[in-house]
């Protein structure tokens, strides 16, 4: 079983959002997933309260009982969990960074999202977790120069997703809808999106997890 974290303390990064799309996604392509939301605000047990297909599984737990949880989920022969965690580095997000295989870093193309990411980071590096970022919300039209600017910076602290999410209307219809965005529109850029990012994440969770790429980005994180 792996698990994946999604964490940063900065809000608006769609980590709800892209969380249950890719478990969508991820039961799509024939794994048995869960949703964990340790998040108070409950984003994505809200969106399980407006869907009407019974999986994937969507449970809100108190963090405190997350460990016990994913030990049961192993035995019951879950693939992959995907934990949705509060945007603030309190205990929920601690405890998802603790028991993730690895943790997913939501960023917008920006500086502020990028600097607001610096205590996520050191929190992760500190402890040797393995972490890579995903670049959500981009400007629609390909790889602009906003983008491929963040993608380099980012690329000195740590793994980054080739796969970019643009900002699309799908992402939000797919929600308000109860829908992962691969259902909502499953010919649409939002859901090809969506699709590639899974793929790159599914081949990070089968590779030899480290935590820190080397010392330098650690270093450069805590300045």
């Amino acid at each position: 079983m792996k698990v994946l974290a999604l964490v940063t303390q900065k809000g608006g990064t769609g980590k709800s959002s892209l969380a249950v799309s890719l478990a969508v996604a991820a039961e799509e392509s024939g794994l048995k997933t869960c949703i964990l939301d340790v998040d108070p605000q409950g984003t994505a047990a809200e969106w399980r309260a407006r869907r009407t297909a019974e999986r994937p599984e969507v449970e809100a737990i108190n963090w405190s009982f997350l460990s016990s949880r994913l030990y049961t989920l192993k035995r019951e022969r879950c693939d992959l969990i995907i934990i949705d965690t509060p945007g603030a580095n309190n205990a929920a997000a601690e405890a998802a960074m603790r028991d993730a295989t690895l943790c997913i870093i939501p960023v917008r193309p920006s500086v502020a999202d990028i600097e607001a990411a610096k205590p996520t980071i050191r929190y992760l590096s500190d402890r040797d977790k393995p972490f890579a970022f995903v670049l959500n919300q981009c400007p629609v039209g390909g790889r602009t120069a906003r983008t491929s600017n963040a993608y380099r910076a980012l690329q000195l602290l740590s793994a980054v997703s080739d796969a970019t999410l643009a900002n699309r209307a799908d992402h939000m219809d797919a929600l308000a809808a109860g829908l992962g965005v691969t259902e909502h529109a499953p010919s649409g850029k939002a859901a090809a999106e969506t699709r590639a990012l899974l793929s790159w994440l599914l081949a990070q969770l089968e590779r030899p997890q480290r935590g820190r790429r080397n010392e330098a980005p650690a270093r450069e994180a805590r300045g």
